[in-house]
């Protein structure tokens, strides 16, 4: 019985090691080889990707991720003028040892979500995981928020989102996955973020009903919901001082990093994960909970 337990606490401590290691993608000096027993670089061979607003930031640490592990990805960016931030995306998921293609994209039109999936499958084959990563932020009180803000916002993080789940129910392969990326703000009590955390907040019940939907194929459905993490995206919105301050609400006195997130979207990813569906996890070092 002891060295059972032993066992087992050995077990999670490498779990978690390795999942670092998948998670940063590439990581000198590191194989992933060194963790085959948990995330082996195979994981996801013959898989195929789908990830929204991967050109940089948290969309292409999970590119990457897939890409390390054995996964083909379509690099998805918003447009034609960031198409060197894709290529760059792309490269990273190939040295990772995955395929890549690129597809951009207004997700705001149906026709650009019909063309991303068609892509895949004509590049790959199949469509097995789909990251609804891409969204848009404005940060200003609820009465300043222009129609044209608002319907700029609604456009990608309700409306692209919803119609991408919509495709990926049509098109994923059984067994597949859908993992829609929302914010730690649908919980958390934060002033001037209503036209961001509200457009994007459908995408939990968008989970919930879909989850039931496509179960009986296999498919799960899960949204994971950040906290502040250390990128533009985040940086674009606020003055100086803000990372500091926020990160006094996390238990590790410090705000995220891309690291922390990929893990959990790659597991959600895996066969491993599939007991798992309808729910939102948050990732946020303990600055929101519930």
């Amino acid at each position: 019985m002891e060295k059972s337990a032993m066992s087992r606490r050995v077990a999670i401590k490498n779990t978690g090691k390795a999942a670092a290691v998948f998670g940063a993608g590439l990581v000198p000096g590191v194989s992933l080889k060194q963790n085959s027993a948990v995330f082996s670089e195979n994981e996801l061979k013959g898989k195929v990707a789908i990830v929204t607003g991967a050109r940089n930031n948290l969309g292409r640490g999970y590119a990457v991720a897939f890409g390390a592990a054995g996964a083909n990805v379509v690099v998805h960016h918003h447009k034609p003028d960031s198409r060197d931030q894709a290529e760059e995306t792309a490269s990273l998921v190939e040295k990772a040892g995955g395929k890549a293609a690129i597809a951009v994209g207004d997700l705001g039109q149906l026709s650009n979500i019909e063309k991303l999936f068609d892509t895949a499958i004509d590049q790959f084959g199949r469509v097995d995981i789909l990251v609804n990563n891409a969204g848009q932020i404005v940060k200003k009180p609820l009465s300043e928020v222009t129609e044209e803000e608002y319907d700029r916002l609604a456009n990608i993080n309700s409306k692209g989102t919803f119609f991408c789940m919509r495709e990926a129910s049509r098109r994923l392969a059984d067994n597949g996955r859908i993992i829609n990326i929302g914010t730690t703000l649908f919980g958390k009590l934060t002033p001037n973020y209503s036209a961001y955390a509200g457009t994007k907040a459908g995408m939990e019940e968008y989970a919930r009903a879909l989850a039931r939907e496509v179960g009986g194929r296999g498919i799960t459905v899960n949204v994971v919901c950040p906290g502040p993490i250390d990128t533009p995206f985040f940086h674009s919105q606020e003055p100086p001082g803000a990372a500091a301050y926020v990160a006094k609400f996390s238990v590790a006195q410090r705000i995220g990093e891309i690291s922390d997130v990929v893990p959990l979207v790659s597991f959600l990813a895996s066969e491993r994960s599939q007991w798992l569906t309808g729910q939102t996890f948050w990732v946020n070092g303990g600055y929101y909970s519930r």
